[in-house]
């Protein structure tokens, strides 16, 4: 019974106290399966391109799957958007794939956020599916060499620390061959 009434109250502190939810950082990072086959990525922007796994080729790739209407998703979408200037996407090509939204959503969205993405849409779903996302916001981690290094579940701040940990070993492969 302690423990609970302990958890409930950070729960609780979390909800009351202010900053503390937005300093709070949940996420996990689930492992790809090792026999498990990396799906052939093919998605359309909102400019009309289509995009296949041949053009995330050599690069590390972080593949962001949200919504308008997922608030960590949200919350996180700047800090994305600063990872994928302050690397360019010669080295770290950042890719968000909107699950499910009507086109005009999405666009509203991008255009009130002044997201310079690209921007991916999943109207029925299909591409999250194939990369067993069912948590939003979800990133898969791909590593230049083209391996899946894992996919974080939950928000992160792609500035911080925690981020670094994560996006500096997808980037190494890369960094060798130059």
């Amino acid at each position: 019974m302690t423990k609970f009434l302990i958890g409930a109250g950070l729960v609780l502190a979390c909800l009351l106290i202010p900053g503390f939810a937005a300093q709070a950082q949940v996420f996990d990072v689930q492992p790809w399966p090792a026999k498990k086959p990396i799906p052939v990525f093919e998605a359309t922007d909102l400019s009309g391109k289509v995009w296949h796994s041949s053009d995330l080729r050599g690069r590390a790739v972080l593949i962001n799957f949200w919504a308008s209407w997922c608030e960590p998703c949200r919350a996180e979408m700047p800090s994305l958007q600063a990872l994928a200037q302050r690397h360019g996407p010669e080295k770290l090509l950042v890719l968000a794939v909107n699950f499910k939204e009507p086109r005009l959503s999405v666009q509203r969205f991008v255009q009130q956020s002044a997201l310079d993405l690209p921007i991916f849409l999943d109207p029925q779903g299909l591409v999250a599916r194939q990369w067993g996302v069912t948590i939003f916001p979800s990133t898969v981690l791909l590593a230049a060499d083209g391996r899946v290094q894992g996919v974080l579940r939950g928000e992160l701040d792609w500035a911080g620390e925690q981020a670094a940990l994560r996006v500096l070993p997808l980037l190494a492969p890369a960094l060798k061959q130059r």
